[in-house]
């Protein structure tokens, strides 16, 4: 598998302080595996927990989400577990069994994980859907509908001059 740092696209926390939302970067070291992400996303002080969001060599992404005790996770593509650690460990977090040649591109885990911010199971699926759109593409309409656009694409550098 390749070097994880290598890969990483970008790696954000997206959390709310004070009704108001924070996105800070992430340090490559904890996108290692879902636990070592949930570790780091646990030490941001959010209201609700804190959302982890990770674009990987502009082929899927992963979104980590914790509060409390709870970890919940959606790997956009599960073909990516064959070939990225974090996707693997996301497929494994998830229970998902080992994958064979001929399975398809398609989403896995907790596809509502954002459905009390505005980003409900059955718009993540339209948007998963959409095969046109790359994962910066789409983990900033997903940050514009839960509120954190503007902040997110000012700090992944999505923003136009």
């Amino acid at each position: 598998m390749p070097d994880m740092a290598d890969g990483v696209d970008f790696a954000v926390a997206a959390y709310r302080e004070e009704g108001h939302w924070q996105v800070q970067e992430i340090a490559h070291p904890v996108l290692e595996s879902v636990e070592t992400l949930a570790h780091a996303l646990r030490r941001f002080p959010g209201d609700g927990g804190a959302v982890g969001m990770v674009a990987v060599d502009e082929d899927f992404f992963v979104l980590v989400r914790v509060a409390g005790a709870s970890t919940r996770v959606l790997l956009s593509d599960v073909t990516a577990a064959d070939e990225w650690e974090l996707a693997s460990s996301a497929a494994e977090f998830l229970g998902l069994p080992g994958l064979d040649d001929d399975d398809e591109q398609v989403p896995a885990g907790d596809l509502d994980l954002l459905g009390d911010l505005g980003m409900h199971a059955m718009d993540m699926a339209v948007l998963l859907d959409d095969f046109e759109l790359y994962p910066d593409e789409m983990l900033s309409d997903i940050a514009r509908r839960i509120g954190c656009g503007e902040q997110f694409d000012d700090v992944v550098g999505l923003t136009s001059a």
